[in-house]
C-alpha cells in the first residue's frame, strides 16, 4: 500500500518478473489507469482490435480505457508498475487524460527521455524488488503536484464505485453543486472519460469479477442482478468491453484456470494466444 498522499491516487505498486503465462494477454477495460516502467526486453501493446500494435521499450502509460488492450510479452519480462485509481495518473500527466484515452504512450513521452533513462538505471541496479518499488514510490512523490478539480472527481468517482456503477450521474452533479457539463469536463481532464462511461466500466468490472468460472453460470440472473436492462443488453456490453461473448469469455477464463491454476494474474487478464 503506498503512503499518503499517494494512497489517494494509487491502488498498489507491483514488480513483474520472469515468464508470462502466455505470450499475449488481453486486458479488458478496468476502472483504473496503469503506469509501467520496463526494465527488460520491449513489450507490445495493441489498444483494440482495430488498432496497430506498438512496441514499448522504456515503459508506457495507459489512462482509464474504454476497450480491451492486448499486451505482448517477451520470453522473459521485468518491470515495475503502478495500478492507479481512475483519476490517479492526472497529477503526473503533461496533458489532459482525455488526450490519451485508448492511446497508450511511452513513459518517455510523459516524463522525458533524460528523466526516464535515469529512473530506469536506478531501478535496474536496485537491490531487489522491494528497493525498486521504494524508488518508484519516491519518484512519484517527487513529481506529485496540485491538480485542479481532483477533489470533485475523486469524491464523485468514489460514489460511483460504491454503487457498482449504478449511481444516477445527474444526481451526482447536483449533489456536488456543479453542472453536468462541468463534471463531465473535469472527468475528461483527470480520468479521460465521462462519469457515465466510468460508471459503465465499474458496473462491467464488478459483474465480471463476480463470475465463478469453476461453476455453472445463470447469465440472465447475473445480468439482472447487475442492473442490466436484459440479457441482450448485458451481452452487448460484454462484446463492447471485451470483444468476446460471455460464453467465449468463460471458456478463456477456464482455460487459464486449467493451464495455470493459482496464478497471480488469474481473474482479469485473458489468454490471447
Amino acid at each position: 500500500m503506498p503512503r499518503p498522499p499517494l494512497d489517494g491516487l494509487i491502488d498498489d505498486l507491483y514488480y513483474l518478473g520472469g515468464a508470462s503465462p502466455y505470450a499475449r494477454l488481453t486486458l479488458p477495460p478496468m476502472p483504473g489507469a496503469l503506469l509501467i516502467v520496463n526494465l527488460g526486453a520491449p513489450f507490445r501493446v495493441r489498444a483494440g482490435t482495430d488498432a496497430e500494435t506498438a512496441e514499448y521499450a522504456d515503459g508506457c502509460v495507459v489512462t482509464t480505457p474504454t476497450r480491451a488492450f492486448e499486451f505482448g510479452y517477451p520470453l522473459r519480462t521485468r518491470s515495475v508498475g503502478v495500478h492507479c485509481k481512475p483519476w490517479g495518473l492526472a497529477p503526473f500527466l503533461p496533458v489532459p487524460a482525455a488526450e490519451l484515452c485508448d492511446r497508450p504512450v511511452t513513459l518517455e513521452q510523459v516524463w522525458g527521455r533524460p528523466a526516464v533513462a535515469e529512473l530506469r538505471d536506478r531501478l535496474a541496479t536496485a537491490d531487489g524488488p522491494h528497493a525498486m518499488l521504494t524508488l518508484l514510490e519516491q519518484e512519484l512523490m517527487r513529481r506529485l503536484g496540485g491538480t485542479a478539480g481532483l477533489g470533485l472527481v475523486r469524491h464523485t468517482s468514489g460514489v460511483i464505485a460504491a454503487t457498482g456503477g449504478s449511481a444516477a450521474i445527474g444526481g451526482l452533479s447536483a449533489a456536488a453543486g456543479v453542472s453536468g457539463t462541468h463534471l463531465a469536463q473535469r472527468f475528461k481532464e483527470l480520468v479521460g472519460v465521462t462519469p457515465k462511461r466510468l460508471a459503465r466500466t465499474y458496473r462491467f468490472a464488478a459483474t465480471v469479477l463476480s463470475i465463478d468460472p469453476a461453476g455453472p453460470i445463470d447469465w440472465g440472473a447475473l445480468a439482472g442482478g447487475a442492473g442490466y436492462f436484459d440479457q441482450a443488453h448485458f451481452c452487448h456490453e460484454f462484446r463492447a468491453f471485451t470483444g468476446l461473448t460471455p460464453t467465449r469469455y468463460l471458456e478463456v477464463r477456464r482455460r487459464f484456470l486449467r493451464e495455470h491454476p493459482g496464478h497471480a494474474l488469474d481473474g482479469w487478464p485473458l489468454p490471447a494466444d
